[in-house]
């Protein structure tokens, strides 16, 4: 009896990291235990519903009866499939990174438009979508991965006529390689070299450039590569999480493995071997001629490839760390190509209907597979009796006909008997009407299960008629719901899981900056800086009520949108131009279009502030504005008024005491003449003329100082006082 793998494996002492044989003795165990699980629980019940969703015989037709399939699981699959499809594309961002700090907010704009980019431009968004829902509808699990891929795109370019110079600065640029074999000098007639204006021979040469160019994959995985532990409750507790493959020998040489390896420990298998579950989904792989091609070509010959994420403690620190190892081998015995360890787990399963606690839960198929079945007997059986009512049994009584005439179906045909009565039909009731309401009943089953009715599908224009509104709300509320849990069990389950894990690959794995097209510009991405656990908001299109109510609904909502702005302004605590913008693009969103940006602009911040300031700038004054400006311009103009009154007045006044003092003077001289002739005296004149003089100055000093005061109270500046000399003078 052979020993198990856990029994030729060392044990291992605690504290000791694992070497590398407890390594590929826990990995078989692992791997084992989870292709156990896959291959005897799970891919059973997946290929039976496959078998039932292509509409394959059960296995218990009988000869010469009815032997009609229905296709009750493709039906209800396709039925859901367009409207899964639409919720999920009907937004122009399927999914939203929401920033954790305020000052992230336009990168987490960034990295939601260029994350999406990658998935459905750089990738096949909308094929992958439909396959992952496909695949979750009828086999249990979609399941998507994500990786970084390198692609080296090889190119020969010819230089004519070039220096030493250029050439050298040619092989300085990244992937560039000049081979030398084709390399040559310019020559003329005479054989002699032919030099540039610098005097440099001229060449002609031929360079090898190599591109590499890194993309973010993201890929469908068929459900029967997918492996995981029994007891793992979802990817991030699952002690193994992977797949397993049939990898060519060219494309792991590709990979940058030696071919030796690969010949001595690869499991090599002609490509003829197909796993029946991926038969199932594919007929006709089942029927292909079991022809060798390797003995044309070795280079195709196949290997069972192992892609694992492992939960394993290998360093012996006590905490068990994410390993990515990739190995080749069989059940019997694995070979490790390489070993890494990883941040997280690169798998997301979307799954329609979860089980608690399991990784793996149920599918829309497993939920009507049993009617199905039963739909198909009873219809067998009705057209069984329909075809023996159309065409009974016939008794006839031996040696006393011709055969061959009672055989013979031919309309019209004789049938000779050498007495009467020898051939009667047995007649045989058609009772198939009795069946009728079995399937009506059955119909309804299907409907409380999945939805999916008649009513729901919009086939029959009949089938609502003479029911009122209330009836039909009703009828199509309970089928929205259903289809509206399903799509947010995708959207909140694995949809979400695959953009938080393409934002964490494209932030750890981007080395450079890229310039790509989002929103209509060119911009240049790094996401070197961006926060790798932002938020993850799925906007799938769901909610109850169907499309014309709910943009009848948002045309509301505009409406009263346009009625706050038109009355608050751009600028208020109720609603802005952006929200308005929003609404705007939800209703296009609703009509089937996903760029928005084609009918409505994007608001940004920087737009709102050029806004406000061009609308300042343009601002026409109100009548009330206007108004007040007329009475701040009259009252000036009467201070200007007032002002040249009291200049005119106070000029008038200095003139007249100007006048007065001269004529005061002009008496006091004559007064000190007369004094001086009639009484022979002399009289100080010069000292008369000062104390004029100094009267005269502190008069003209009150007045300027006077004035000044009134200048100052007007333009609100200090008033300076008396210089020294003018103290002095009024002294």
């Amino acid at each position: 009896m052979a020993k198990k793998a856990a029994d030729i494996t060392p044990r291992r002492e605690l504290g000791k990291p694992l070497t590398d044989e407890q390594k590929r003795g826990l990995l078989h165990l692992l791997v084992k235990d989870a292709e156990d699980y896959i291959d005897s629980y799970i891919a059973p019940a997946r290929e039976r519903a496959t078998d039932y969703f292509n509409g394959e015989p059960f296995g218990n037709e009988e000869e010469g009866r009815s032997q009609v399939v229905m296709t009750e699981v493709r039906d209800v699959v396709l039925a859901m499939m367009p409207s899964l499809m639409r919720v999920f594309l009907s937004s122009e961002k399927v999914v939203e990174y929401l920033p954790r700090r305020m000052d992230a907010v336009e990168m987490a704009e960034q990295a939601t438009d260029y994350i999406n980019y990658i998935f459905f431009v750089e990738n096949d968004g909308e094929g992958i979508l439909y396959a992952l829902l496909e695949d979750a509808l009828v086999r249990k699990t979609g399941i998507a991965t994500w990786y970084p891929n390198e692609e080296k795109c090889v190119t020969e370019e010819e230089y004519s006529g070039i220096t030493e110079d250029q050439i050298a600065v040619l092989s300085q640029e990244e992937g560039m390689e000049l081979l030398e074999d084709y390399t040559e000098v310019l020559t003329d007639e005479n054989e002699q070299p032919i030099l540039s204006p610098e005097g440099q021979p001229l060449y002609n040469v031929k360079f090898r450039r190599t591109v590499v160019d890194r993309k973010f994959v993201v890929e469908a995985v068929p459900p029967e590569e997918f492996i995981i532990s029994r007891d793992a409750r979802c990817e991030d507790t699952a002690r193994l999480i992977g797949r397993r493959c049939k990898k060519l020998v060219s494309d792991l040489v590709a990979e940058g493995y030696d071919l030796e390896t690969i010949l001595q420990h690869g499991k090599l298998e002609p490509i003829i071997e197909m796993n029946m579950e991926a038969a199932a989904r594919n007929p006709a792989l089942e029927a292909r001629d079991n022809i060798d091609y390797t003995r044309v070509d070795p280079s195709i010959l196949e290997v069972q490839y192992y892609d694992v994420l492992v939960l394993m403690d290998a360093d012996g620190d006590g905490i068990a760390e994410r390993h990515r190892i990739c190995a080749l081998g069989g059940s019997d015995s694995l070979y490790v190509l390489s070993d890494e360890v990883v941040s997280g787990v690169n798998y997301a399963i979307f799954c329609p209907a979860p089980v608690p606690h399991s990784a793996i839960g149920n599918s829309i198929a497993d939920q009507v597979m049993d009617l199905q079945l039963i739909k198909s007997n009873i219809v067998r059986s009705t057209l069984d009796s329909l075809a023996q009512s159309i065409f009974p049994r016939t008794a006839v009584v031996e040696h006393q006909v011709n055969m061959s005439d009672v055989l013979n179906n031919e309309i019209g045909g004789i049938i000779r008997m050498r007495q009467p009565g020898m051939v009667q039909p047995l007649d045989t009731p058609f009772v198939g009407q009795q069946a009728l309401p079995l399937l009506a009943y059955l119909d309804d089953t299907r409907a409380q299960r999945t939805g999916i009715s008649r009513t729901t599908q919009g086939l029959d224009a009949d089938v609502l008629q003479s029911t009122t509104k209330d009836a039909v709300t009703a009828v199509v509320t309970a089928a929205e719901s259903r289809l509206e849990m399903v799509a947010r069990l995708l959207a909140g389950g694995g949809l979400k899981r695959l953009f938080r894990g393409l934002l964490r690959l494209v932030v750890e794995h981007q080395d450079r900056k890229r310039v790509v097209k989002l929103r209509g510009k060119w911009v240049e991405v790094d996401p070197a800086s961006w926060d790798v656990d932002m938020h993850v908001v799925t906007n799938v299109g769901v909610g109850l009520g169907n499309k014309q109510e709910r943009i009848a609904f948002l045309m509301q909502v505009a409406q009263q949108q346009k009625e706050i702005l038109m009355t608050l302004g751009p600028v208020n605590p109720l609603c802005d131009l952006t929200q308005f913008r929003e609404t705007l693009g939800r209703v296009v969103e609703l009509n089937g279009y996903k760029d928005t940006e084609s009918f409505f602009k994007r608001i940004t911040a920087e737009d709102m502030q050029q806004f406000m300031q061009q609308m300042a700038q343009n601002k026409k004054p109100s009548v009330e504005e206007i108004y007040a400006q007329i009475e701040q311009m009259k009252v000036t103009a009467d201070i200007e008024k007032e002002r040249a009154n009291l200049a005119l007045k106070e000029r008038e006044m200095r003139l007249r005491d100007d006048r007065e003092r001269d004529k005061i003077e002009s008496d006091a001289f004559l007064k000190a003449f007369e004094i001086e002739a009639k009484y022979q005296t002399t009289v100080d004149v010069e000292r008369l003329r000062h104390l004029m003089e100094r009267q005269r100055m502190a008069v003209e000093t009150a007045l300027t100082l006077a004035e000044a005061e009134t200048n100052a109270q007007e333009e609100q500046v200090p008033v300076q006082g008396p210089t020294p000399d003018q103290m002095q003078g009024m002294q």
